[in-house]
């Protein structure tokens, strides 16, 4: 059965050989409006003929309706590009539960504020003066990790910048859901999940 991230990655990578396919010709424009407008018509033409899994039509169809309304802004070119380099990487990583633990070495490095010894199964507000942040329940932590391997589902509570977060993440390749303050228990933290084999049910954070 195809997977999210398998369906991702097949859209992604042809898309991308389209477009190369596209640029070899000599009689074509070859500007980013160019670019985004052809690919706008292919995803429109590949939603239209079921090519791809269902799994990611929702994807396709917010595609398509950036670069209607945005044209080269919607930037769809570098939007593939970055998938296929995120999400190879991430697909190659089998030790999530080492990768994770080094990602809190490092971030531990650079002075955040790491708590994995709190239960957090209520709302909770922590203290930490505006400094980054990181909390994982401890139930979580001590059962959803077996060696090196991730076993289960984790939610991660950050209080930093998105963006910053999403590269150290990406780094030890992990892939993270999208960010949800709505459903965090921790005030002015977003929740964020990673998965076993970061295997996301959705479209994962992605680094800009």
């Amino acid at each position: 059965m195809t997977r999210y991230n398998q369906a991702l990655i097949e859209i992604t990578q042809a898309g991308l050989a389209a477009l190369e396919e596209r640029s070899k010709s000599n009689n074509v424009v070859k500007t980013a409006a160019a670019e985004s407008h052809f690919l706008c018509n292919w995803m429109a033409q590949a939603l239209k003929e079921r090519r791809f899994s269902k799994l990611i039509a929702k994807e396709l169809t917010k595609w398509v309706s950036d670069a209607r309304s945005m044209g080269a802004a919607a930037q769809l070119p570098a939007l593939l590009q970055r998938i296929e380099s995120q999400y190879l990487a991430a697909e190659g990583k089998q030790t999530l539960g080492a990768s994770l633990n080094a990602m809190l070495s490092e971030l531990r490095e650079n002075d955040w504020v790491v708590i994995l010894d709190c239960e957090v199964t209520t709302k909770l507000k922590l203290d930490c003066s505006g400094q980054n942040s990181l909390v994982i329940s401890d139930e979580q932590y001590d059962g959803h990790i077996d060696g090196d391997k991730l076993t289960k589902t984790i939610t991660l509570y950050v209080r930093a910048n998105e963006q910053e977060f999403a590269k150290v993440a990406a780094k030890h390749g992990l892939l993270l859901s999208q960010g949800n303050k709505k459903s965090s228990l921790i005030k002015h933290h977003k929740a964020y999940l990673i998965c076993p084999g970061n295997q996301q049910p959705a479209m994962a954070l992605l680094v800009e």
